[in-house]
């Protein structure tokens, strides 16, 4: 039986560039840096020569559960991954939508540092967040993430 999340996680290219952007673009806190290179991390993720450098990051002033982090974003030193095409229609690629209060306020601020978006926020015009507003754009390895403005609540 689930009770809770512990984390999602994005394996990227470059660690400090990954860091660089989920902290200072996007505000995140770095809660912890780890390398992995050992018997247990080579068994769990299955490659002999594993050797991983791992951040833990989460939303600042939230709480995560007990894993004390949301976000974990993974570098593989070894052994070396090759770029995957992470369109969205494509299936096992995944997204991670962020709530912000004012997105045309947040889409122009992350415009400015240099983020790709795919649109410019649009209306949710059907479903249960009818009201709302929300963009994809991404990160600098070209993982899609979504910030969206929840429609008021009554």
């Amino acid at each position: 039986m689930l009770i809770d999340t512990w984390h999602f996680s994005f394996t990227v290219a470059d660690i400090e560039r990954s860091v660089e952007f989920y902290r200072d673009v996007l505000g995140m806190e770095l809660v912890h840096r780890q390398e992995q290179s050992n018997a247990y991390t080579r068994k769990f993720v299955g490659y002999p020569d594993a050797h991983l450098k791992v951040a833990q990051l989460r939303i600042k002033g939230r709480e995560t559960g007990r894993s004390g982090h949301l976000l974990e974003l993974v570098e593989y030193v070894a052994p070396k991954g090759q770029k995957v095409d992470t369109r969205t229609p494509n299936p096992g690629t995944a997204h991670l939508a962020f709530e912000v209060d004012d997105i045309q306020a947040e889409y122009r601020r992350m415009v400015a540092l240099g983020v790709r978006f795919r649109s410019e926020p649009v209306a949710i015009e059907a479903g249960i967040n009818k009201g709302g507003h929300t963009v994809y754009f991404l990160d600098p390895d070209d993982i899609t993430l979504e910030i969206l403005e929840a429609p008021p609540r009554a």
